[in-house]
């Protein structure tokens, strides 16, 4: 496993991390057993891999909850980002009043007296210009020591502009893969600024592995795509596939392909079972090259720039 500074924190993260996401999580995935859960997280840990990714919503709390059991005595083997706004009730909301005590549950479920990291989990876009309390209580909450850096998740350049203009954020946690690569426009701002970049949704919510096509049903968070939107993804799979070197995976190629930007300090594939832990992890033994990255660039610039797809 390789790893990369968390922009100016002093935090070095496993390139690879672990999205926990499905940890646990029945409501937006398939179930998950907790021992599997708990095997899975020592597994990582065992394989290099030092970031987890987590939020008080995914399984109304339980991911944190079974990340905590799992790292019990490992924590210092551990980095861990949670997020402020989408609460274990599944509702909504980012009333400010309301991180101190949303960071105390997370550190309950956890069972960690700190936070490597915390995110304003997709908040609206008028919380992104710094016009509002929310940074300065996140900034008291890491002179008190209970996180050591904050930021926000976000979809666009539009918004991590906003944010690296008008915060002190030091990560920032961004959707980029193949089919949705717009936020790129702002790695470099990123790294001007020092800022940290996590990158979610690496594998396009898992079409990205290579197994579905255009006939797939999906009965989880998935079935929010059209018709239109699977048959666009089916038809770019092939031009993929016929990039990959011998005995390299589509999912390795989609992992390579966005750590090929050093801008990026860990990307976050999602888990849920030990091949498939695995497969991302092994991500890291082999860079793609600077010729492939540029046709995997021109791909979106012909065929999505100007007609995105959905995530």
């Amino acid at each position: 496993m390789n790893y990369r500074q968390l922009g100016s924190t002093g935090i070095k993260v496993s390139e690879v991390g672990f999205g926990a996401w499905q940890l646990g999580n029945a409501r937006d995935w398939e179930g998950m057993e907790d021992n599997q859960a708990i095997r899975l997280v020592h597994e990582a840990l065992d394989q290099g891999c030092n970031f987890f990714d987590t939020a008080p919503n995914y399984g109304g709390g339980n991911s944190e909850s079974l990340l905590g059991k799992a790292l019990t005595g490992r924590r210092s083997e551990a980095v861990i980002n949670s997020k402020f706004g989408h609460h274990p009730d599944n509702t909504l909301n980012f009333d400010s009043q309301k991180i101190r005590s949303s960071v105390e549950d997370s550190l309950r479920r956890l069972k960690t007296d700190y936070l490597d990291s915390i995110l304003l989990h997709n908040p609206p876009f008028e919380i992104l210009n710094g016009s509002t309390d929310h940074f300065e209580v996140l900034e008291s909450l890491k002179q008190e020591g209970k996180i050591r850096a904050y930021g926000a998740s976000v979809d666009s350049a539009r918004e991590m502009d906003e944010l690296l203009r008008n915060t002190r954020s030091q990560v920032i946690e961004v959707m980029f893969n193949i089919f949705h690569q717009e936020p790129r426009q702002a790695f470099k701002k990123a790294a001007e600024k020092n800022v940290g970049l996590i990158v979610k949704v690496p594998l396009d919510s898992g079409w990205l592995s290579g197994k579905y096509d255009e006939t797939s049903v999906f009965t989880d968070i998935r079935s929010r795509w059209d018709k239109d939107q699977l048959r666009k993804r089916a038809e770019l799979l092939p031009v993929l596939k016929e990039m990959l070197e011998p005995e390299e995976s589509l999912i390795q190629l989609a992992l390579r392909y966005i750590l090929y930007y050093q801008e990026v300090s860990t990307v976050i594939p999602g888990n849920k079972n030990l091949e498939q832990l695995i497969e991302n992890l092994s991500a890291s033994a082999k860079s793609i090259s600077v010729e492939k990255a540029e046709k995997i660039e021109e791909i979106w610039e012909e065929k999505l720039q100007a007609d995105p797809l959905g995530w």
